[in-house]
């Protein structure tokens, strides 16, 4: 689009100003920039209810609990929306793969500010490389150059499905990311270590996934959570990306932590190394 602009008085019409010569390059380059990024959200147990285990011990109880968004999928949702609002992307899309309920996560995605979401249904359940294999596959099919995910969920604390799927399209990775910066084709990445912080500079297409420093997520607003209920989900099952869901690790029993017993008090240093030496065993 282009604007009238007034030479010594005279105003030039739109339709007379064609773009230069110069201008072409820059506005290639704008529209390379331009992406599409795809986030992956998964529903969990919210993480303000008490975790149960089920009596017999496969698992943990879901049935009647309120289940949300993984608290790092919020963080990651929340990036993308931010980079598309500074015009480095073109359009977000939130992905969730399990049961349809999982939709009612979309939808809080979607009123963050994604664009559209995508739903694999499937009652298995679903590990973190079936997870990577069919993200692939989405991702190979909207052509994404970036992919934002939560650095685990809180349900398994896996933390793979990041590094998993960026093995499987050859692309680089920047985990637990604090700091997220893309200028042209480049993305630099400040992530959080043992020993403190470490930048990485990535060539796009990338991976990306987010730690809690990144940013504080946006609550949606009444007006957003209408809009999103008018927002696209495409609905497709795993056998539609040409993926097997079926689990590779089989869960022995899950337990409950053991209780922590009460705290003593000392009279003294030397009585509490005398504890910790033949009680605790820890020196």
């Amino acid at each position: 689009m282009f604007r009238p602009v007034n030479f010594a008085g005279a105003n030039v019409r739109p339709e007379a100003c064609p773009p230069s010569v110069a201008d072409g390059p820059h506005i290639q380059e704008t529209a390379r920039q331009l992406m599409k990024i795809l986030v992956p959200v998964k529903r969990v147990v919210d993480y303000n209810v008490k975790v149960r285990v089920k009596s017999d011990g496969t698992g943990v109880e879901t049935a009647g609990v309120k289940m949300s968004m993984n608290p790092f999928d919020e963080i990651a949702v929340e990036e993308a929306v931010r980079l598309k609002e500074k015009g480095v992307a073109s359009e977000v899309i939130a992905v969730s793969l399990g049961v349809a309920a999982c939709q009612e996560t979309i939808r809080t995605a979607l009123a963050m500010g994604a664009d559209r979401g995508i739903l694999v249904e499937s009652d298995a359940e679903l590990q973190p490389l079936a997870v990577a294999k069919m993200l692939k596959a989405i991702v190979e099919k909207e052509d994404a150059r970036l992919v934002i995910l939560g650095k685990q969920a809180i349900d398994d604390d896996m933390s793979a499905t990041g590094q998993m799927l960026a093995a499987l399209l050859g692309w680089p990775q920047g985990t637990f990311a604090s700091k997220v910066t893309i200028e042209g084709g480049s993305m630099t990445v400040v992530r959080e270590v043992d020993g403190g912080l470490e930048t990485v500079v990535l060539t796009l297409p990338a991976i990306i996934t987010t730690d809690l420093r990144l940013n504080e997520p946006r609550y949606a607003s009444l007006p957003n959570i209408m809009k999103a209920r008018k927002k696209t989900i495409d609905t497709m099952k795993p056998a539609d990306l040409g993926v097997d869901p079926a689990p590779r690790l089989t869960v022995v029993k899950v337990e409950e932590p053991a209780k922590r017993q009460a705290g003593r008090k000392v009279a003294s240093v030397a009585e509490l190394v005398d504890k910790l030496r033949n009680e605790a065993k820890v020196i």
